[in-house]
């Protein structure tokens, strides 16, 4: 029975141990397909000398600059299961039926070469080319079936004696694994065994060879661990570690640094172990991974591990010395509090409080121990403070104090925030803690905390509590709403509290002021400035320590660590004012950027290689020394040069050729040319920024940005050379990435155009001499012909004279027209009235005679009745009449007796008054008949002209002279 308990405990140490990881892990950035645009399966990576990095992928060969994704195809559209780079740039890559190499072209962009055409017609089929390694002078290619080695622009082939499992390279070796023959080295043009023990091996598939040192190689097997290859001996490498995470089957392997190793799995992530095979680190999706299967795995320049995912690719910084410390158990709760007491690390989350041993020394992100959750400490925790070697928790039910075992809870009136002691010696008799209600004096005595009493008439919630440095019995506290306090205690604990307002020089905003001691000061921050309390005049004025630096920021925490830096955070970042060299330098941190609880950041500055950060979601560990030490070169590439505007086109791809650099033209019929640059810092790209300058164009540099890209619209013609220079949060700069471009004039600006000029203005100005010396002539024709022109006009003038004179005449002529009609029509008018008054007189005597009754009166009657009728014939007027009528209307009368010489006298008057346009009435009176009588004549006259009734007699004999 107790061997069997010995047995389970046994187990269990041995699985705690499996799966224990260090307290801080790093920074995982996955990058998906959707972010690359390419296929889920990444087979191999590799990093050029200007840091670019390139995934074999699915899809084809995928370039990551630190800002841009770029894809290259194979013809075929296959798969890239392999890839290596020489030392002249070349990407060698080996896909399925395929091998060749990418080399950029004279724009910088990669164009890949086929190899295939080299190798002999009856090996030009095979399956896919799962590995490639540069070896010397040579590239080799692995398929199952065939080993190509391309050399010279010749290829070599060698088939094995059952099928190719592997290709790698040792130390000093470039080594293959035959299914039959085990593991074989090159030499000479031949694979030959090895002279050892490797049947060790057997039949194991190798998936990697790491060297370790000149004579020594990590070999790793898919599902049989690991063992060391020295010189021409192999040895198993066995530990209870590395037994056990063999069942995960090590797909890929690779060396962090001299003492440890990264082997990646396809079941279960990766794992970091040391040459000792002891486990060091785990990550997998449980650390943040997108999937546990690992294809490829690969040690950058800066000491960060990339992972090639089944589904995607990994960033590991592994270099990097910002860590992130998750309690697993509250994953997502938030960070507010930490302390290091009596050998453990105690955090404070939402959830409550976390504890786990350490060792106290050194980066405490490497111990590997698990937190636990302290009993009794469920809830909100706000405060952790080491006072009289007790440790304290400020907790949202009260004032806790705490040891490993569980937390006691003092005083259950009230939230507490804080523990200031008031006095900087230990032990300190009394201390004042800030709560929910205001501030309270508290007893200790005989090693044991009691509450004494609340400060009297002060209920304003106290989170930011300091003492005075230059007067232990002042307290300063501050609501970020309501201002800051003084309390000043008097004999038996009195106090006495003080607002302090514009009155003593504090221009405070409405909301966020903050006190802090800094500096043996009393610091007021808060979104108008930062500010120190002078004690001689009772008043506040800018700080004059921090005010430099901090000008025009919005600062919402302050802390002052062992060394004297101040460690802050405004406007929502967190940095570092440094005062360790001889003159401070204010350093951010932009890993952390928006990554805090807002409201209530905490930091805890232990000592320079541990300072804790409270997070949304745990919490972040800061070697603050190995970050200002890791001194990771800084770069900048230009990663493509485009121009758009009728038609895109890339002018330069980012990628230089070896060869020498040419300029590029480019045409000028462009809108907008774009320049995109980056920066292979992979483990601190949020901490880059850019500045830029088009020599040329632009008279200075841009100012620091973090934007990748800069255009130009509509550059004249010219010469330009584009400069981009990067720099990282540390002031530290790149060299500077240039390069020149020419943009052509337009056509008519060439110097084919100028010459074109230049001859049609020689031309111009010959036809303007012969022009001038043609006008000399034409002047004097001119004289001569001017001299005519004005006989001429003299002569014109003489007719237009005549021609004046005639028009007068004719005008006089139209003007007797006029009046001969005016005379017609007063004729005719005339006769009219003449007929009515000699019918009206008819009339009248007519009844006369009826009604006289003398015979004589009736024969005088009658014999003037006579004398009337007489009178009233018209003959003599018709003829008059008649007369004028033809003068004024063109004879129409002779016109009319011409053309129809049957009309009688009667019909030519009826003729003549239908011409004038008469009325029945007016006829009938001039003809001295009946109306009746008119109608009939006009009926008659109108069948001897011939002419229709629906013809009007007016319109006819107006157009009687165009016939």
């Amino acid at each position: 029975m107790n061997r069997l308990i010995l047995s389970i405990i046994l187990l269990l140490s041995i699985s705690i141990s499996f799966g224990q990881n260090t307290i801080g892990l790093p920074e995982i950035n996955n990058y998906t397909k959707n972010q690359y645009l390419a296929g889920t399966q990444n087979w191999g990576i590799q990093q050029d000398a200007a840091g670019r990095m390139y995934f074999a992928n699915n899809e084809g060969l995928l370039t990551f600059d630190g800002n841009y994704w770029r894809k290259y195809h194979l013809p075929s559209k296959t798969k890239v299961r392999s890839l290596a780079i020489a030392p002249d740039g070349k990407v060698y890559v080996g896909g399925e039926n395929e091998i060749g190499y990418f080399s950029p072209s004279e724009n910088g962009v990669l164009a890949y070469h086929s190899l295939k055409q080299l190798l002999p017609e009856k090996d030009q089929a095979f399956y896919d080319v799962w590995n490639v390694c540069v070896w010397k002078e040579s590239v080799f290619f692995r398929s199952s079936s065939r080993i190509f080695e391309y050399k010279a622009n010749k290829v070599s082939v060698y088939r094995p004696s059952s099928h190719w499992r592997f290709l790698g390279k040792s130390s000093d070796k470039l080594i293959a694994q035959d299914f039959d023959k085990g593991l074989l080295y090159f030499e000479n043009g031949q694979w030959i065994p090895f002279n050892t023990n490797l049947q060790l091996l057997g039949k194991q598939l190798v998936t990697a060879i790491v060297p370790i040192s000149k004579e020594l190689s990590l070999i790793s097997t898919f599902e049989n661990g690991l063992y060391w290859l020295n010189t021409q001996r192999v040895q198993a490498f066995v530990t209870s570690f590395i037994t056990e995470i063999s069942k995960y089957r090590i797909y890929h392997a690779v060396q962090i640094n001299a003492t440890q190793i990264a082997l990646s799995t396809s079941l279960n992530g990766c794992y970091i172990i040391d040459i000792h095979g002891n486990f060091i680190q785990h990550f997998s999706k449980t650390e943040g991974l997108n999937n546990n299967n690992i294809l490829s795995s690969f040690l950058d320049k800066q000491k960060n591990l990339w992972l090639g995912l089944d589904n995607g690719i990994a960033f590991v910084a592994t270099n990097n010395a910002i860590k992130s410390i998750s309690i697993m158990q509250d994953a997502d709760a938030g960070g507010y509090a930490s302390a290091l007491y009596q050998g453990n690390l105690y955090l404070g989350t939402a959830n409550g409080l976390y504890v786990a041993p350490v060792n106290g020394q050194g980066d405490l992100s490497y111990e590997k121990n698990a937190f636990r959750k302290v009993p009794n400490s469920t809830g909100q925790v706000w405060n952790l403070q080491v006072i009289n070697r007790q440790l304290l928790m400020g907790h949202h039910e009260g004032a806790y104090i705490v040891n490993a075992k569980s937390a006691q809870k003092i005083d259950d009136n009230g939230g507490y925030w804080t523990f200031v002691p008031l006095s900087s010696l230990e032990p300190s008799a009394r201390l004042v803690a800030g709560n929910y209600n205001g501030l309270k004096f508290w007893n200790y005595k005989n090693g044991q905390f009691s509450v004494d009493k609340r400060v009297d008439n002060f209920h304003i919630s106290s989170r930011f509590v300091c003492i005075d440095p230059n007067n232990d019995k002042a307290i300063w506290t501050t609501h970020p709403y309501k201002g800051v306090f003084r309390v000043l205690i008097k004999d038996s604990l009195r106090t006495e509290v003080k607002l302090y307002g514009a009155k003593e020089g504090l221009a405070l905003s409405e909301n966020n002021s903050f006190v802090y001691r800094l500096k043996n000061r009393v610091i007021i921050a808060s979104e108008n400035g930062i500010f120190e309390y002078n004690i001689h005049t009772d008043k506040f004025v800018p700080c004059s320590l921090l005010m430099p630096y901090f000008k025009g920021m919005k600062m919402y925490y302050l802390k002052e660590d062992q060394d004297g830096n101040v460690w802050f955070i405004a406007d929502n970042r967190i940095g570092v004012l440094d005062f360790s060299s001889h003159k401070p330098q204010v350093i951010y941190l932009p890993e952390l950027n928006n990554r805090l609880v807002s409201g209530f950041e905490f930091i805890n500055p232990m000592n320079l290689e541990n300072v804790i950060v409270g997070g949304e979601k745990g919490f972040f560990h800061i070697n603050y020394k190995a970050y200002r030490q890791k001194l990771s070169k800084v770069n900048v590439l230009i990663s493509e040069i485009s121009a758009s505007g009728k038609i895109d086109s890339v002018f330069f791809g980012g990628i230089k050729s070896m060869e020498k650099a040419k300029n590029t033209e480019i045409d000028s019929d462009f809108d907008r040319l774009t320049f995109e640059y980056s920066s292979t810092l992979f483990h601190q790209l949020q901490t880059v920024e850019y500045a830029c300058q088009l020599e040329g164009f632009d008279a200075t540099w841009s100012a620091w940005t973090k934007k990748t890209s800069k255009e130009y619209t509509q550059l004249p013609a010219g010469t330009y050379l584009f400069k981009v220079k990067a720099r990282n949060n540390l002031g530290q700069e790149s060299d500077i990435a240039s390069y020149q471009i020419i943009i052509l004039p337009p056509w008519y600006l060439t110097i084919w155009a100028y010459i074109f000029y230049l001859l049609l203005l020689s031309v111009v100005f010959w036809r303007l001499f012969r022009w001038q010396q043609q006008k000399f002539i034409d002047q004097q024709v001119s004289f001569q012909k001017e001299q005519k022109q004005l006989m001429y006009m003299h002569q014109l003038e003489l007719d237009k004279n005549e021609k004046e004179i005639v028009s007068l005449k004719n005008e006089k002529l139209e003007a007797e027209i006029i009046h001969k009609n005016a005379e017609l029509a007063s004729s005719a008018m005339y006769l009219v009235q003449k007929a009515e008054l000699l019918t009206k007189l008819k009339q009248d005597l007519g009844k006369m005679y009826k009604s006289g009754n003398v015979e004589e009166i009736k024969e005088d009657i009658k014999r003037m009745m006579k004398t009337v009728d007489d009178e009233n014939t018209v003959e003599t007027d018709w003829n008059q009449f008649s007369m004028h009528f033809d003068s004024v209307h063109s004879n129409f009368l002779m016109v009319i007796k011409e053309r129809f010489p049957n009309l009688s006298p009667s019909e030519l008057k009826l003729c003549a008054y239908l011409r004038m346009n008469l009325s029945t009435k007016e006829i009938a009176q001039l003809m001295n008949i009946s109306a009746r009588s008119v109608e009939v004549s006009r009926y008659r006259l109108r069948k001897k002209l011939q002419l229709p009734s629906e013809v009007n007699f007016f319109s006819y004999f107006l157009s009687i002279y165009e016939e």
